[in-house]
């Protein structure tokens, strides 16, 4: 595709309706819902509630569930997004709601997880933009945001909220076109460090699939380890997974919690997860000290996909 080709909203949304990942990585194996995935509560220190993804139920002895975020329904809820096309490096207001199926109304009543009813990922399709906001409800059901895109192109919208009264929590998922020029770009290479406003962030351990295992990441500042991380809704860190090209999503919450009397606020926040399928990922770390926070980005490959590039990742911050 011609670089300084012009894009409209609507040729975006078209794109991005049939799934065109604008210059991501390799395609990745089928999905299916027999991975494992683990439990934070069968990890030393697990966190308050169990690794979900796509709201699919974990199985009572394994934790496997499906990924999250493909659909734009599940389990009798809708995710209607009312602001379908935004224009780039403008900020402007994104709306939505989430609609009950049998009564056809907007869901107002929410349990509260991680200080928030309900989470809202933004990322672009080729994983170079990231975006984790906390929008505000209206009486209504409505919720709004005021957001920034800096790349013109397809982008993927997840709400991941749980309902007042439902016994798991829900990963929905719908596309956003961004008007404006556009200049596709590679997924970023494999590294182990990133680095952003001065923090190195380095990763150790890997993306597996199966029974999953740990994957640390260690804060630094100038050359210093940082010990003193700053919850950020109820953790130190949080972690979410994208897999490449169709965006399969992962929401990860660290093992420990600050005050249980055994989790250090760093430098490592350390967490457990499988991922549903090989294939390239891309993580996106937010972590918070002196007052701000801030997002660390990875691109990973699981169940033994190359690794082979030595670009560096940058962070993408709120």
């Amino acid at each position: 595709m011609n670089t300084g080709l012009k894009i409209t909203a609507f040729a975006a949304a078209v794109a991005a309706t049939f799934g065109t990942a604008y210059g991501v990585g390799k395609t990745v194996d089928p999905v299916t819902d027999e991975t494992p995935t683990a439990r934070h509560g069968e990890h030393d220190g697990g966190g308050r509630d169990a690794e979900r993804a796509r709201g699919g139920k974990e199985d009572a002895g394994h934790g496997a569930t499906a990924p999250g975020g493909l659909g734009i329904s599940e389990h009798g809820y809708t995710l209607d997004l009312k602001t379908s096309r935004l224009t780039a490096d403008r900020k402007q207001k994104l709306s939505f709601a989430v609609v009950e199926d049998s009564t056809g109304r907007n869901v107002t009543a929410y349990q509260p997880e991680h200080d928030k009813e309900l989470h809202l990922i933004v990322a672009s399709r080729d994983l170079t933009a990231y975006r984790h906001l906390h929008p505000v409800r209206a009486a209504d059901g409505t919720w709004s945001t005021s957001v920034e895109l800096p790349e013109a192109g397809g982008y993927r919208v997840f709400a991941d909220f749980r309902p007042q009264g439902a016994k798991e929590g829900l990963t929905l998922g719908a596309d956003l076109a961004v008007a404006g020029a556009f200049a596709p770009k590679k997924l970023p290479a494999h590294h182990t460090t990133a680095t952003v406003d001065g923090y190195d962030v380095t990763l150790k351990g890997e993306l597996k699939t199966g029974a999953g295992g740990d994957l640390t990441l260690s804060v630094a500042k100038n050359g210093r380890p940082v010990r003193d991380l700053q919850p950020y809704l109820g953790a130190y860190g949080h972690l979410v997974a994208l897999r490449s090209g169709d965006l399969a999503y992962l929401h990860v919450h660290p093992n420990g919690e600050p005050g249980d009397g055994k989790t250090k606020a760093g430098p490592g926040i350390s967490f457990m997860t499988a991922a549903p399928s090989k294939g390239a990922y891309r993580l996106f770390l937010d972590f918070k000290h002196e007052g701000k926070v801030r997002t660390a980005a990875f691109t990973v490959h699981a169940g033994g996909a190359g690794q082979d590039g030595a670009g560096k990742d940058g962070g993408h911050q709120h």
